[in-house]
């Protein structure tokens, strides 16, 4: 793993913020992808929040024919699950981790910082979230599944046991298919996590309650 950090774009909603959401994009997008919704939070209520959207490694993706694209891990079946990358998905999650300890390290600590991800994002968000040894103030996937799940029982930390995590999905999402959705929301509930589970009726999107739903969880974990 290299130790230079990703590139991110910053969005802060106020000066000095004591607060942080890392947002991780879905596969063949960007940091810019999910930028334009800071304004559609509408947290002013909250104290300033620095929002960073870090740019995925550009990498060849399997299942879309060995072209190059921005991705956290390499996709080789539609299933996602039989065949994973795991160390794509190790060497993402440590890229992820070294973001929120420069967060640490400029003065906002882990429980005051959200892990949020659409898709490949989500999974991102899931797998590093889980396993970190330092306690965080919420969970955010989209659209999204927990990868590797067969090692999950062996590699989750205590420290996140009791972290706030909002789930969501379209019901008719054809990329991440509705059960995949499910089966996470499934195991993470057995294991006891507190699990806020929303469904919309849409694809592999993003739709505007659910925004509110977003910003109503970002609220009560931050507020």
């Amino acid at each position: 793993m290299s130790s230079t950090l990703l590139e991110c774009l910053e969005i802060e909603t106020g000066p000095n913020p004591g607060l942080a959401v890392i947002w991780l994009h879905g596969l063949g997008a960007d940091g810019h992808d999910f930028a334009p919704l800071v304004p559609e939070l509408e947290l002013q209520d909250v104290p300033p929040v620095r929002f960073i959207f870090p740019h995925a490694p550009v990498q060849p993706v399997t299942i879309n024919n060995g072209m190059a694209m921005r991705a956290w891990y390499d996709i080789f079946i539609p299933d996602l699950i039989s065949r994973e990358d795991e160390p794509g998905l190790r060497q993402s999650q440590a890229a992820v981790e070294a973001l929120i300890a420069r967060e640490n390290q400029r003065g906002i600590p882990s429980e005051k910082i959200v892990l949020a991800g659409f898709s490949q994002g989500c999974a991102m968000a899931l797998q590093t979230g889980l396993r970190l040894d330092s306690k965080l103030a919420g969970i955010i996937g989209l659209s999204g599944y927990l990868p590797l799940a067969s090692l999950f029982d062996a590699e989750r930390h205590s420290a996140n046991q009791d972290t706030p995590i909002f789930l969501a999905h379209g019901t008719n999402d054809p990329v991440v298919v509705f059960p995949r959705a499910q089966a996470t929301h499934q195991k993470l509930q057995e294991l006891g996590y507190t699990v806020e589970w929303h469904t919309y009726a849409m694809p592999h999107s993003v739709c505007l309650e659910e925004v509110a739903d977003i910003a109503a969880f970002l609220r009560k974990v931050l507020g």
